[in-house]
């Protein structure tokens, strides 16, 4: 990998961020963002729009909702705003983490940003599936299942591991188009196949190939036939680390299945000493004093 392990460890911590949008709603749409943001990619995808581009401006706005979360472009143009004070609203948030990403890269995600992107309309079927089907988190042979609440999705997965890919693409000098699409699409086959994990894979045996390889030709089969050949193309980057953008893909994608599971952890281990303390829920301002008052007179 060029340029050693420091560039991935600095670019982790945002990394972690971007992943946390499997985690945020918001009241006007179902689902996590990241479901939202999975479903419009396969949406713009199956319209026939330019993957180069989707690839682009889905990427930039992930990183943008790292800190403004459900805020987008729509969001605040409701709120009054012009075109222009919105588009740099969403510029200063996406400066604000892009520290650690790829100069170059980042120039050309934040020329990407838009008020406003393509929604062609209802997700396509398998991403809304996607959304739906739960993922099995860890899982091991002969050991009983370890159950997190509340499990992600394959769609807040894909999406993640997608995004994923094109950052990290620049430190495997791969090109950052097909790391997503595999991202988006690597899971096809759990749109008829529930998760039961690497557990469940070593249970099917020697029929696991042909069963993963039917349930995918079938979804392909079903789309557009230029995205679906594309899609078969990239997806054979999965049989090996060898091309750089394998390599950014498989890294994408060990990289968010960890992180997922350190989110479980801290989550688990969160105490409201953190809250008070390290994030300031009682934060300075006009009435701070009053309510570390309040807070004082009830024990807490």
């Amino acid at each position: 990998m060029s340029g050693g392990p420091a560039p991935l460890e600095e670019l982790r911590p945002l990394l972690a961020e971007i992943g946390d949008a499997k985690r945020v709603r918001v009241a006007g749409a179902p689902g996590s963002l990241a479901e939202q943001a999975f479903g419009r990619a396969w949406g713009r995808l199956v319209a026939g729009e330019d993957p180069a581009l989707v690839v682009r401006s889905e990427t930039a706005a992930a990183v943008t909702r790292a800190r403004l979360a459900g805020i987008d472009g729509a969001v605040l143009r409701t709120a009054g705003l012009e075109d222009a004070e919105a588009l740099a609203v969403l510029r200063r948030s996406f400066d604000e983490v892009a520290g650690p990403l790829d100069p170059d890269l980042a120039a050309d995600l934040r020329g990407a940003l838009a008020v406003d992107l393509p929604r062609p309309g209802p997700p396509p079927p398998p991403a809304e599936v996607l959304n739906r089907q739960p993922r099995a988190g860890a899982t091991a042979p002969g050991r009983a299942r370890v159950v997190v609440e509340p499990p992600e999705s394959h769609g807040d997965h894909c999406l993640t591991v997608a995004v994923y890919g094109v950052l990290t693409a620049p430190l495997f000098g791969a090109d950052p188009v097909p790391p997503f699409l595999v991202g988006l699409a690597h899971h096809l086959h759990n749109v008829a196949l529930p998760d039961a994990g690497f557990a469940g894979e070593v249970l099917l045996g020697g029929a696991l190939p042909r069963v993963l390889a039917t349930l995918e030709e079938r979804e392909l089969a079903a789309l557009p036939g230029p995205l679906a050949a594309r899609l078969r193309e990239v997806l054979a980057l999965r049989a090996d680390a060898g091309p750089p953008e394998a390599r950014a893909f498989h890294a994408a994608d060990v990289l968010d299945r960890v992180l997922q599971v350190h989110h479980h952890a801290r989550a688990a281990a969160f105490t409201a000493e953190q809250a008070l303390d390290d994030l300031e829920l009682v934060h300075a301002g006009p009435v701070q004093g009053f309510h570390l008052e309040v807070l004082a007179a009830a024990g807490l």
